[in-house]
């Protein structure tokens, strides 16, 4: 028979965690919202090469210096995004760039079956991840002083 897990107290802002001891976790919903988002970065970082390619082809809708600088604000867009799930509007600011992800089709045209990928993690990470949160907090109130796993 094994005795529970001690538990430390929580670090203050002023105080730093001490080596070894137990963190709370980040959200899963917004884990997984904010890897959506940054792995959103490097799509259209490849997108915007694919778009670029077919400018200088003469092929592409958009001269070769607006692919990069429309792909280019977007990636910044992106990645700043990534950091902000948890912070009021975020996700909405997250959902609304999806629009924008998906509506890079109209450049590469492939764009629309692997943005509909991406729109859909999106929509299944807010989903689990809120689910993995409710199960955490449910268990947390069942094990009151226990670390949950």
């Amino acid at each position: 028979m094994t005795s529970p897990e001690p538990t430390l107290p929580e670090p203050t802002p002023a105080q730093p965690a001490a080596p070894g001891s137990i963190r709370r976790k980040r959200p899963a919903r917004q884990q997984f919202a904010s890897t959506i988002l940054l792995l959103e970065a490097f799509l259209v970082l490849f997108a915007t090469l694919v778009a670029y390619g077919l400018a200088n082809a003469g092929s592409g809708p958009l001269p070769p210096s607006a692919v990069w600088v429309a792909g280019g604000v977007l990636m910044l867009v992106l990645v700043v995004l990534s950091r902000m799930p948890g912070r009021p509007g975020g996700y909405v600011a997250g959902s609304v760039v999806q629009v924008v992800v998906l509506a890079m089709g109209f450049v590469v045209p492939m764009m629309f079956v692997v943005g509909g990928v991406f729109v859909v993690l999106w929509v299944v990470s807010l989903r689990l991840g809120g689910r993995i949160d409710r199960e955490r907090a449910e268990w947390d109130a069942a094990h009151p002083g226990q670390v949950s796993g």
